[in-house]
């Protein structure tokens, strides 16, 4: 029985880890609240959106521009 308590407590201190470690900690956290939020769902939503305009080219106009 002390043994176990002798255990927890020395588990109970903050084992160093490095700081790739820490950051996939982080990233797997951070993963988890963004699957919690959404609903678990990560597949192609079907819901409809709003339509957007295609067209995002703008038109050449250097020629306006330089009075050629």
């Amino acid at each position: 029985m002390e043994d176990n308590q002798a255990s927890n407590g020395s588990s109970a201190e903050p084992k160093k880890i490095g700081l790739a470690e820490a950051m996939k900690r982080k990233l797997e956290q951070k993963k988890q609240a963004q699957s919690a939020a959404k609903g678990g769902t990560d597949h192609y939503s079907t819901a409809t959106k709003k339509m957007t305009s295609q067209i995002k080219k703008k038109p050449n106009n250097q020629k306006k521009r330089t009075g050629v």
